[in-house]
């Protein structure tokens, strides 16, 4: 029996209006599905936009320029951060003007004594941070370098400049109300009596008080700063001054001391509580009495209160205070005088002394104890020389790199507040 040939179906004819309809359902397929993926696109494409406009764009904008070492917005933000993160720093808006400065002195630091031989390695910088719990970064390892530098510069640089000893003079200072007092003292003290005791006495200037008067052996240099006026370091420095010498009355009209003295009038009391008062305050007891004599003798007062009273109400009152209630509590020395029940009214006081309150001017007593061409220098003046020649360098520095400074920050004040907010996010 014959097998039955197998036929083969014939694909299935379309008639035209068919064939028409399938294609059109063809293409309205391929547009809804490429007219999605481009919808897809598009918002993949706004999200990217708007994250490359908004976000990292700016966040790799140049904020700060030194030199030619550029450092972006990312950089400020972590700035800001690990500043703003410490409480008392108060909000990051308010310190992001000294962070920028901080930025810009670590980047000269960096530079710097990179010039002197001295670097701060990335592994060396990355091994501080250990344990501190800050993450590894740009900022981060150059925060570290800012913190270790100076001491480096110092004692690898500036240390070997300093020798081990130096011309230096022992010296006995202080300040004390007048020429007329320094007079006295400088003659007890050729006659034999003892500076410090006196100085202890009578020394209104905070170290001599303290000190009786001793500033011990020092370098010039750091006498200078520690004698504060140039009136008695112009006279330690002169070198035709012998160890043993005492200075004569070195006058001092800028100084401050805390001493003055009262010369007071009541014009009238209305009550035991008020009073209507006249006042100087002068600077020593010589012009007190000087001036009281001329008050008694007729003189005007406003001019004598402009030209000396120190006591500011006094001299803008041209020597008037007006009317004055107890409860304003002046001093308890002018206090005790104005509202005591014996005083007499329209009468000038004697010269009160007044130990509360500043007055400017005094005269200095000098001795030049001895002078050493080569004396040892103690640790804390080697190390104070060291700083200063440091600070000199650190002080150049800055001068000297204004021009290849720029801080854009300062012009662009949307980044700014931009990398602000950024930082109060993460904090």
């Amino acid at each position: 029996m014959a097998k039955k040939r197998k036929t083969e179906s014939k694909p299935r004819e379309y008639t035209k209006r068919q064939l028409s309809h399938y294609k059109k359902q063809q293409r309205r397929q391929r547009i809804f599905f490429f007219g999605g993926i481009a919808i897809v696109v598009a918002i993949i494409g706004i999200i990217l936009g708007g994250w490359l406009v908004g976000e990292y764009l700016p966040m790799h904008k140049t904020v700060i320029e030194v030199f030619d070492k550029k450092y972006d917005a990312a950089y400020y933000i972590d700035a800001l951060v690990f500043y703003g993160s410490n409480p008392a720093s108060g909000d990051v808006a308010q310190i992001a003007s000294s962070v920028a400065g901080q930025i810009i002195t670590e980047a000269l630091l960096i530079q710097k004594a990179a010039e002197l031989g001295i670097v701060i390695s990335d592994e060396e910088a990355a091994q501080y941070l250990e344990g501190t719990g800050i993450p590894v970064s740009e900022f981060a390892l150059n925060m570290v370098r800012g913190q270790l530098l100076p001491h480096e510069v110092k004692s690898g640089y500036f240390e070997n400049m300093v020798s081990a000893t130096a011309n230096q003079v022992h010296v006995r200072a202080m300040l004390v109300e007048s020429d007329a007092v320094a007079a006295m003292l400088r003659e007890l003290i050729i006659n034999g009596e003892n500076f410090t005791m006196l100085a202890e006495e009578y020394a209104l200037n905070y170290y001599s008080k303290q000190n009786g008067g001793d500033f011990g052996w020092h370098p010039i240099s750091i006498l200078e700063d520690q004698l504060v006026s140039e009136i008695p370091f112009e006279y330690v420095k002169d070198m035709n001054v012998n160890p043993g010498d005492v200075s004569p009355p070195l006058s001092d009209n800028e100084s401050y001391k805390q001493l003055g003295y009262w010369l007071l009038r009541v014009n009238e009391g209305s009550d035991e509580n008020t009073a209507n008062v006249s006042a100087l305050f002068l600077s020593n007891e010589e012009l007190a009495i000087e001036v009281r004599a001329r008050l008694e003798a007729g003189e005007d007062l406003a001019p004598i209160a402009d030209n000396l009273s120190q006591y500011s109400s006094s001299e803008a009152g041209h020597g008037e205070l007006g009317l004055i209630s107890v409860t304003q509590n002046i001093t308890n020395v002018f206090n005790g005088y104005v509202f005591s029940p014996t005083v007499e009214i329209g009468q000038w006081s004697q010269p009160l002394r007044e130990d509360t309150l500043y007055t400017r001017g005094g005269a200095w007593v000098v001795q030049v104890v001895d002078r050493d061409e080569n004396r040892t220098l103690s640790t804390e003046d080697r190390d104070t020389l060291i700083e200063s020649l440091y600070s000199e360098w650190s002080t150049k520095m800055h001068e000297e790199s204004t021009e290849f400074i720029i801080n854009h920050l300062l012009e662009d004040f949307e980044l700014d507040e931009w990398a602000v907010e950024r930082a109060r996010r993460q904090l």
